[in-house]
């Protein structure tokens, strides 16, 4: 009961935010209308004038919500106009008002009006790199074009794959083994002493057939619960109490399994689909408020599959679309965006979650089955949270797509289309869905509700957000 009550408190509140308050004037849609126009103290007041109004009384949810909203975006927009243009300063020593202007109102240069003050997302100006083609100009110019080191492995790395396997298959024969170390720094004083700090650290799940036989070594606590690998977003919980001057420390080892997955889905047996199955039913319905289907997604869709009645031509489709218009973006906060996929087609950028959720809601209007799959991308010298999907084909099952991993430079086609139907064996998976309930639940608002990479904490006065405390990842590659 509680979580379906959460559910609806989170969904109220971002279709809230989507479709935009009407002029009701009912406490809640005034905060709600403060919070969406910027006007935060306006909107901490009237929270304020609720919590007076009724002593000793709970925040409602949603109040609750909108407060850690409003601090989770001040954090993310924590640059002024003064900084920005100091960043900016090695590229335009002599940038003018006017420029500034172009590139916010595009939202080239993201900048959001916080009572009434100009506040820039932090990593604003890196972003105007990526997605505005007169910066990206200057910048090749002053520093010249440097390869992505990512881009360079992973060419090399499935090249060699498809030549191993050129009819495509699981690749089971390449059986890799990873060691990982998760840890999770609380420094002292964050929660007073005595009491209780309820820790979730992202733990490996058995996902067949790319990951398998996870083995736990070690964990610091005595007494831990592993989530049930039903639990489509896996955690390891501990509880620890906290004690004056000392920071506490969460960890575990673990060992996994995992094999690069490949299909050659343009020769597959391609069966149509039963569209009266339940799995064909979930995996195309909507899921509000990050998969929905807007009258703006319902055209674009139409556009990019206009006369496409293939599954494996409009999936194509709709990657190629993306891979050419939405290029990746370091991202805000998930839980700060009322609907993720309406924000990239605005703002025309998204990071690999981002960027998922968009092909995952193009796909799923489209009548193309997809799910969400997320944890870690373990490269050399990449390691860093990562999210991708899978689509489903009948006659085939369930085959890998990463989105952000992009078209690659290659003459052969096959090779040049491997995230559209592969993966790697450079990967950890956590997630096989998102937004998921917790074992044990959670009670406050997570830092993080979509996604589930970086661990979630909190205590009896409410949660801890990720600016309180650490997450370190060490991963090593075993012999097979």
């Amino acid at each position: 009961m509680r979580q379906d009550f959460k559910i609806f408190v989170a969904l109220l509140l971002s279709l809230s935010l989507y479709f935009g308050c009407s002029q009701n004037s009912t406490p809640e849609n005034k905060i709600i209308r403060s919070y969406h126009e910027g006007s935060f103290q306006k909107a901490r007041h009237l929270i304020g004038l609720y919590a007076n109004e009724n002593p000793g009384q709970k925040l409602p949810e949603i109040y609750e919500n909108i407060l850690a909203k409003m601090d989770r975006v001040t954090l993310d927009f924590s640059k002024n106009e003064t900084e920005i243009r100091q960043e900016l300063q090695k590229w335009f020593p002599q940038l003018d008002q006017q420029q500034m202007k172009q590139w916010e109102e595009s939202g080239n240069l993201e900048m959001k009006l916080i009572d009434g003050e100009k506040r820039y997302f932090r990593n604003a100006v890196a972003n105007l790199f990526r997605v505005d083609s007169t910066a990206m100009q200057v910048k090749a110019q002053k520093e010249g074009i440097v390869p992505d080191p990512l881009n360079e492995f992973c060419l090399t790395h499935t090249s060699e794959l498809y030549n191993k396997f050129p009819s495509g298959s699981t690749i089971e024969d390449l059986n890799w083994k990873f060691l990982v170390e998760f840890t999770i720094t609380l420094p002292a004083g964050v929660v007073p002493a005595g009491e209780t700090i309820r820790c979730w650290l992202p733990f490996p799940r058995e996902s067949l057939p790319r990951q398998r036989n996870v083995e736990l070594l070690s964990v610091n606590s005595e007494e831990y619960l592993v989530a049930d690998n039903t639990s489509l977003q896996r955690s390891l919980y501990i509880e620890k109490e906290s004690i004056a001057g000392q920071e506490a420390i969460f960890s575990y080892t673990a060992t996994f399994e995992t094999s690069p997955q490949w299909f050659n889905i343009e020769q597959g047996e391609i069966l149509p689909y039963d569209t009266s199955s339940e799995l064909y039913r979930t995996y195309t319905a909507q899921r509000p408020p990050h998969i929905f289907f807007s009258e703006e997604i319902k055209k674009l869709a139409g556009e990019i599959t206009a006369g496409i009645s293939d599954p494996v031509a409009k999936v194509k489709a709709i990657y190629y679309w993306i891979n050419q218009n939405i290029p990746w973006a370091s991202a805000l906060e998930y839980s700060i965006m009322s609907n993720i996929p309406e924000y990239v087609l605005k703002n025309r950028r998204g990071d690999c979650g981002m960027q998922t959720l968009l092909f995952m809601t193009l796909a799923r209007y489209s009548g193309i089955p997809c799910k969400w799959q997320s944890g870690w991308m373990l490269h050399p010298g990449e390691v860093n949270l990562h999210d991708w999907a899978e689509v489903y084909y009948e006659g085939i099952g369930w085959v890998p797509l990463d989105q952000s991993f992009g078209l690659q430079d290659s003459d052969n086609e096959h090779v040049k289309n491997f995230y559209i139907s592969g993966i790697d064996a450079w990967r950890l998976i956590v997630n096989d869905d998102y937004s998921r309930e917790f074992n044990p639940a959670k009670t406050f608002y997570r830092s993080e509700p979509i996604d589930f990479q970086r661990g979630e904490l909190e205590w009896g006065g409410g949660n801890i957000y990720f600016n309180k405390w650490k997450y370190n990842m060490k991963v090593t590659r075993l012999l097979p």
